[in-house]
């Protein structure tokens, strides 16, 4: 195999890290398309087949920070193609699956391998790419997940209505098997550790983060004094207190707990968690307040929560494009403000009147600009503050954060429109006000992202790695 030259194995990684990502994503977004007809197929319950998306998003979101560790140590791209290697193969499973437990089983296996190619994948960009591109890296890597979300209701509703849901899963197996083919050429070359993180304390964390999200979705059902609920919290205390022991003084901790000496990777994790919370409570909002207060079919609810997606890949595109640097403090504090403010106008004028293009088009335009900056803003202030070799960790972390957020944030939404007075659209604004006062949170933490030098680890002066000064504010 023919080393590749430096700037084509740093193109051929950002589109490839690109192309898994927007996989992970697209995945998510078109499988809520597929419960109805599942459910017809194998004759089971809506709230069963339910656990279609669950079952992805627990081992997913569980998995993600050991995953971050376990890349820089193994390799990066040697994870992530093992995660599109999975990803595949689950995929095609599902298609296949002649039962609902069989289905569920491959779901959990597409999330677990999601879990490994995410935060591999941008450990691998940010490796490759130059100091100098790594902003813009993130803008591109970023906005191939926004594409997902923009493209995933369409394309979803598109192939149900035509094909089947089967042919949904089917979807990712040529670009699986690409990714799979062109990732080959960067195996060589790869610098790593070889030294695996604590797998027991990978396995505790694991097993934390899961359960504490499965009891965040599974506590407006079941009920937050639930046997399912109060179990699942001991769960996350005493597996999370295990995690932290072992990561106080096992040499390679499954959790990162020095990350946390860099103020920068402190405080976009803590702002990871609200933007989390709001953006996933806002996506979730978005669908049934147009579905059950503007009698919207779920095709058209997705449809119109596109455009907000689109702008948000375009934003990611283009930050890299502007001649001014725009710092991650700026990103973060701007655009969770202009989230903010777009929540804010919807939670005070929406009604049972559909207002789709005076209203909810262009506060969806102001709030896709703002989650673009955002979301560059966080993975740029964690990513970059740390040591090029623990890349992946720092993502992981730090998108572990945002899926316990989000648990949090659906079980806000699914707790507020239950609980509070009124009727027609005033449930749905109570939660768009919930979501102004996370976003607004979220803004004062990126004021916070100062200039700071980065402190995890500590390298010696020989080994000591180069930080550009303006990727810490």
């Amino acid at each position: 195999m023919t080393p590749l030259t430096t700037t084509r194995r740093a193109s051929l990684a950002l589109l490839l890290a690109s192309a898994g990502t927007f996989l992970s994503f697209l995945d998510a977004t078109v499988t809520n398309l597929a419960v109805p007809p599942i459910a017809d197929t194998f004759d089971a319950s809506l709230t069963t087949v339910s656990w279609v998306a669950t079952a992805y998003v627990i081992p997913f979101a569980a998995l993600l920070a050991p995953a971050g560790p376990m890349a820089d140590a193994v390799g990066r791209a040697r994870l992530f193609l093992l995660g599109v290697a999975a990803f595949t193969a689950s995929s095609l499973l599902i298609a296949l699956a002649p039962n609902l437990p069989v289905l569920l089983g491959a779901r959990a296996a597409q999330g677990l391998a999601a879990a490994l190619l995410v935060p591999a994948s941008l450990g691998l960009v940010l490796a490759e790419i130059p100091a100098e591109r790594r902003r813009a890296a993130i803008g591109l890597w970023s906005a191939a997940g926004a594409l997902a979300a923009a493209a995933g209701p369409a394309l979803g509703g598109v192939v149900v209505e035509v094909l089947d849901w089967r042919a949904l899963f089917c979807l990712n197996l040529p670009v699986g098997v690409w990714v799979l083919l062109a990732g080959r050429k960067l195996l060589t070359g790869e610098t790593r550790t070889g030294r695996a993180p604590d797998l027991a304390g990978s396995l505790l964390l694991a097993v934390s983060v899961g359960a504490a999200v499965y009891g965040l979705t599974q506590g407006p059902e079941h009920g937050w004094s639930s046997a399912h609920v109060l179990a699942a919290a001991g769960v996350t205390v005493v597996a999370g207190a295990a995690t932290v022991a072992r990561a106080l003084r096992h040499p390679r901790p499954a959790l990162r707990l020095d990350l946390f000496r860099s103020r920068p990777f402190a405080v976009a994790s803590a702002v990871s968690v609200a933007y989390g919370a709001a953006l996933f409570a806002t996506m979730l909002l978005g669908v049934l307040f147009m579905t059950d207060a503007w009698n919207y079919s779920a095709l058209e609810a997705g449809l119109a929560m596109s455009p907000a997606a689109l702008v948000t890949a375009v934003v990611g595109i283009g930050i890299g494009r502007l001649s001014l640097t725009l710092t991650p403090r700026t990103m973060v504090a701007a655009g969770s403000a202009l989230v903010a403010a777009a929540t804010a106008v919807l939670a005070l004028l929406i009604d049972t009147e559909p207002r789709f293009w005076t209203l909810w088009l262009p506060a969806g335009a102001v709030m896709g600009v703002g989650v673009g900056l955002a979301t560059v803003g966080i993975s740029s202030a964690a990513a970059l503050s740390v040591a090029p070799q623990h890349f992946a960790a720092a993502t992981g972390t730090v998108m572990a954060a945002r899926q316990i957020g989000g648990g949090l944030g659906i079980a806000a939404t699914a707790v507020i429109v239950a609980e509070a007075s009124g009727t027609g659209a005033e449930p749905y604004a109570a939660v768009y006000g919930f979501t102004t006062a996370v976003n607004v949170a979220a803004a004062l933490g990126g004021l916070a992202l100062r200039p700071a030098p980065p402190s995890v680890p500590r390298p010696s002066a020989r080994t000591a790695p180069r930080v550009l000064e303006g990727d810490q504010r």
